[in-house]
């Protein structure tokens, strides 16, 4: 098996495995897809524009299975998602006007910060608050710039930080997975501007793993704790983002 045919099979199965986990916690699509790629070569704009053409996809065929379930929060999808859209451009526009090799070790850095953060949030979760809070548009604008910029951080910044003050983390889950679909859009489309087209073989392995995945995270969040899936992605996100800065700094 060749290592192109190789590396396409591992892209399918990193987006089956990264769309699982995102559908069911609300986050880490993003952060997992852009790890591997980085670690398989591809700089950090190609990658995030990849994963972001990707996520339109993905995160669509998610939303769908939470609006099904009945996981949404209609008003935390409407503060979230303009302020989320705007960030996530901005974040795509600098991303994709930084020189790549100066990038990739920030990049890196920050996916340890969020993976540092998303354990962190694991065992600080809140009791559960009736309403969204007023704050919602600074933290979607926040969380959509982070994503794009660094590849992922939509679901680590608004779902953590929306469940680590005490909202529904059902709901909180649900909204999110809804918003981040127009967060995509917005960051694939400045990227496509920006960069053009993303690598065609490594999109669709993408989405074809991260579809085939999508409809099983509506039922994943009703029955698996969110603190086990928070513990499980902050510990994978921190190893791949140790391994990326020990690779920039030539340390093996």
């Amino acid at each position: 098996m060749d290592f192109i045919t190789s590396d396409i099979l591992v892209l399918i199965l990193i987006g089956f495995i990264a769309q699982t986990i995102d559908g069911a916690l609300g986050m880490a699509f993003g952060l997992i897809s852009t790890s591997f790629m980085l670690a398989i070569g591809m700089l950090p704009a190609q990658a995030s524009a990849a994963v972001h053409t990707a996520e339109i996809f993905t995160t669509g065929a998610s939303a769908a299975s939470h609006i099904y379930n009945r996981n949404i929060d209609w008003r935390m999808v409407r503060r979230l998602g303009i302020a989320g859209a705007l960030g996530a451009a901005l974040g795509a526009w600098v991303l994709s006007n930084v020189d790549a090799g100066v990038a990739r070790p920030y990049v890196s850095a920050y996916l340890l910060v969020v993976g540092i953060y998303i354990l962190i949030k694991s065992v600080r979760m809140a009791a559960a608050r009736a309403a969204p809070a007023r704050w919602l548009s600074p933290v979607g604008f926040v969380a959509g710039f982070l994503d794009a910029s660094g590849g992922g951080g939509w679901g680590p910044v608004a779902t953590s930080t929306l469940i680590g003050t005490g909202h529904s983390p059902r709901h909180t889950i649900g909204s999110v997975n809804v918003t981040e679909f127009f967060v995509t859009v917005a960051a694939s489309a400045t990227f496509f501007i920006e960069l053009g087209a993303s690598p065609l073989l490594h999109l669709a392995a993408l989405v074809i793993g991260g579809i085939a995945a999508a409809p099983f995270g509506g039922f994943i969040v009703r029955l698996v704790p969110p603190r086990v899936l928070m513990v499980f992605v902050g510990l994978l996100i921190v190893g791949l983002a140790v391994w990326q800065l020990a690779r920039a700094f030539k340390l093996v």
